[in-house]
């Protein structure tokens, strides 16, 4: 790793720490922005992408910089094995010098050699929510990741894992504007409709979300739905 350029790893990461200032950029284009640094940062990554698993078994793959990382994580989702989903669910990271002498996944192997790949290394990023995910970097070379190319892995992991956190806070914040916004205007709704105070129109559905087992935003948003209706 004697030609990684120190200036440009801490520039690399000083702006992907940037990146997490909410201002316009969405979780996408942050993955994006990792799996482009793995692939120009660390010598012999050839590709790279993440891979989410969620509780059904559903396999996602993110920012990917080649067609090859969506191949592999299909692979390891048809044959249930492989170093990303043991990275993605178990263990801390996974490497693999050779796939083609590795042992450790008889079903995946051939097949993932077959499409060109001999070196791997994978990072986990979080477990949360019946989610699993893992940093991938691939290489068509065999041992071409070092110990120094593992460290500079882990930070881009732990990039990669801020930026979940931090896109799944902002969903959860839109979610429950949302619910607001239409909680607000069922009530004015039903204050209009039936001549109450805010109090009692919000008391009218939280009542009859206990009847129906439904929560009360989803009752607004039905009663938004409806529109101005006749008693």
């Amino acid at each position: 790793m004697s030609d990684l350029n120190p200036d440009r790893l801490s520039r690399t990461m000083a702006e992907l720490a940037r990146s997490f200032d909410g201002a316009g950029t969405d979780l996408d284009t942050t993955l994006q922005r990792i799996t482009t640094a793995a692939v120009e940062l660390i010598p012999g990554t050839d590709s790279a992408d993440v891979l989410v698993i969620t509780g059904r078994g559903k396999f996602e793959s993110h920012a990917a910089t080649s067609q090859l990382p969506p191949q592999i994580d299909a692979l390891q989702a048809r044959v249930g094995e492989g170093p990303c989903v043991d990275s993605a669910v178990d263990t801390v990271f996974t490497r693999s010098d050779d796939l083609a002498t590795e042992s450790r996944w008889p079903m995946f192997t051939p097949a993932a050699v077959e499409a060109g790949v001999r070196s791997v290394v994978s990072f986990r990023l979080y477990t949360h929510d019946m989610q699993a995910g893992a940093l991938n970097l691939f290489s068509s070379e065999a041992n071409a990741f070092d110990e120094a190319a593992i460290h500079i892995g882990e930070v881009l992991a732990a990039h990669a894992a801020i930026a979940f956190v931090s896109g799944r806070r902002q969903m959860q914040l839109h979610s429950a504007i949302a619910s607001r916004d239409l909680i607000g205007q069922a009530k004015g709704m039903l204050m209009e409709r039936f001549a109450v105070d805010a109090d009692r129109a919000f008391a009218m559905m939280v009542a009859l979300s206990q009847e129906s087992n439904v929560p009360v935003a989803t009752i607004a948003a039905r009663i938004v739905e409806l529109g101005p209706q006749p008693d």
